[in-house]
Parts: C-alpha cells; structure tokens; sequence
C-alpha cells in the first residue's frame, strides 16, 4: 500500500495551476474542526482530474483529464492547516483517488465502554478488531466503521450509542466488508455494520453492508442506467465483487423499508440469484428485526439457521431482466 500524501497546501499544483481560491469552490459547506458531523475541517474543491505534484519531482498517476469534456470530476479535500489532503475522481472510468488514513480521521482504540456496548450485543472484542472498528478520539460514545478496498482506507462511518449516523463526504461510497467478498461465490449483504459484525459472529466472513438506509417503498419506475442510479451507487462501485457471487443472500431487516432494500437490491443483482431471509418469530404477531436482534436473544446457531434457510428469490413468471 503506497503512503499517504502529506505536504503543505502551498505545493499543492494542478498542470493548470495552483489551486483556485476559497471563492471558487463548489457550494460545498466548509466543514468545522469542532463540527460533530465531521473530525477533519475540509475545504472542497471542484477541479479536472489532472495530474498533481505534492512534492517536486513527484507526480500522481492515472488521472483521466476530466474525460472529452473535461467535467470537473475530481473532488479534492484539504485540511484547514495544509497539512493532509485527499482526494476521488467521480467519473467511473477513472476512480483516481488519493488516501485518508485513521490518522488524518483521529481514530483510536475502543474505550471499555464502547467494547461493553458490543458485549451487550453478543459481539466480541475480536471481531471487532478484525474489522477495525475503532472510536473518533475524544467522542467516547462515536463508533467509527472504517470502509476499506483491497486494504485501503476509502471511507468511514460514524455510529453513536443512541442512533446518530453520519459519513466522511466526498468519499467513494461501497460495501462495508468489502474486502470479505471480494473472491467468495456465495455473499450475504445485510442492513447496517452491526449486523455485518453479527453474521460473523455466527460463522459468516462472506458478509457486508449497505452503506445507508432503506427506502420507504420499493420503486414503481425502471430501474435508472448506473450513473443515475445514485441511491444504489455502492452496487455500481462494488460491480468486479459482485459479479463473482452466484448467490446472494438478502438479510435485511424484517420492517417495510428492510423488505423493499431486498427487493430494490435483487433487482439490480438479479432476482434469479438471490435469496431472502424471514428472522424468526419473536411472539404471534412480530418476528426479530435484523441479525443482531437474533444473535443478541437467540445466539449463534439461531441467526446461522436463518441464513440457512433463506428463500429463493428466483422469478416464477417473466419479469426484467436485472441490469448489473
């Protein structure tokens, strides 16, 4: 893995020049240093995905130009201080980015606290570590799930105790537990990070996340070509994963917006390859909500039943066929 670039903002060049000033970034709110919903303080910047040199004599690579048209495609991110940037090419031909690390993101080691909140639910402190999940410093009860490709740090969630969700912007948005599938026939996709921790605790590596949450109902338009199809972004962006799975069990959460999830995702992967979960009964009238609810009262071997005994999703009629 190639290091981080570390430089200050004033060697900062494109092959058009320095940097545009402040005035002319994108209408991209300045994130504060102080700001819960951010640790970094960035300033965005809108350029052509062109070659940029952090030091004399050292030169990015596989930079696309901005394609014919020259978009300004690549979203460039500076700390307030200079002294860290990154940076994506959004066109999906390119993909050129540069590298966050836990540093720049201020994450540290799981409190006590934190790691008795797993407990609570069943996970343990070693799954936790081998997904390197860690906490925002000096935020006791911030969670933070780093979201990594082929080792890299490309993106990273944040999870309080009591529900309160937010992302790093502007990066590459993919599976949590991407690195899990990235070679195995058969995957399970579930709902949240938790859930992901929870199918391992259950046995099942070849699992990982969506990024972000249901819809309230599944869509009655066609399905939108890849690069409209912003909601589902993370399928396109894991598309080389994917395609490798023949089977893809579908173990989102048992309320309505869990049930379109199943239905907008095995739409896009193909309904003739996946199979749903229905999570036990927990009395006459509602069933455990996702696979956390089941190996936190249930255990293990319950919530790997489940998975078991997940339902074909094939087409018993002509239907669409799916797009990815």
């Amino acid at each position: 893995m190639s290091p981080p670039f570390h430089f200050p903002l004033s060697d900062i060049r494109t092959r058009r020049g320095r940097c545009p000033p402040v005035s002319r970034a994108i209408s991209v709110p300045v994130l504060d240093c102080s700001s819960d919903s951010s640790p970094m303080g960035l300033q965005v910047y809108p350029l052509p995905c062109v070659a940029l040199s952090a030091v004399p004599g050292r030169k990015a690579r596989h930079q696309c130009q901005g394609g014919q048209k020259v978009e300004r495609s690549l979203s460039f991110h500076i700390v307030r201080s200079g002294e860290f940037a990154m940076w994506r090419c959004f066109r999906t031909e390119c993909g050129w980015a540069g590298q966050m690390t836990e540093e720049s993101l201020r994450l540290e080691p799981l409190s006590d606290k934190i790691i008795g909140y797993f407990a609570e639910r069943k996970i343990s402190e070693e799954t936790l570590q081998r997904n390197g999940v860690k906490q925002l410093s000096g935020k006791q009860s911030a969670i933070s799930f780093p979201y990594k490709r082929k080792g890299q740090l490309v993106g990273c969630k944040y999870r309080t105790v009591d529900k309160k969700f937010w992302q790093e912007k502007g990066t590459e948005k993919t599976l949590y537990g991407l690195d899990d599938i990235s070679e195995a026939d058969e995957i399970v996709i579930v709902e949240g990070e938790i859930d992901k921790l929870s199918l391992e605790e259950a046995g099942f590596i070849n699992c990982a996340s969506v990024p972000s949450g249901a819809p309230g109902k599944v869509s009655k338009k066609g399905l939108p070509s890849p690069d409209k199809d912003t909601a589902y972004q993370y399928l396109w962006n894991c598309k080389d994963y994917l395609d490798k799975a023949s089977r893809i069990i579908l173990a989102t959460d048992s309320d309505a917006p869990g049930q379109a999830l199943a239905e907008e995702l095995a739409k896009r992967l193909g309904k003739q390859r996946c199979w749903k979960v229905n999570w036990p009964k927990k009395d006459d009238l509602s069933s455990f909500n996702d696979a956390n609810e089941v190996l936190k009262h249930l255990g293990p071997s319950a919530l790997r039943k489940a998975i078991e005994h997940a339902e074909s999703m094939s087409p018993q009629s002509s239907e669409p066929s799916n797009i990815m």
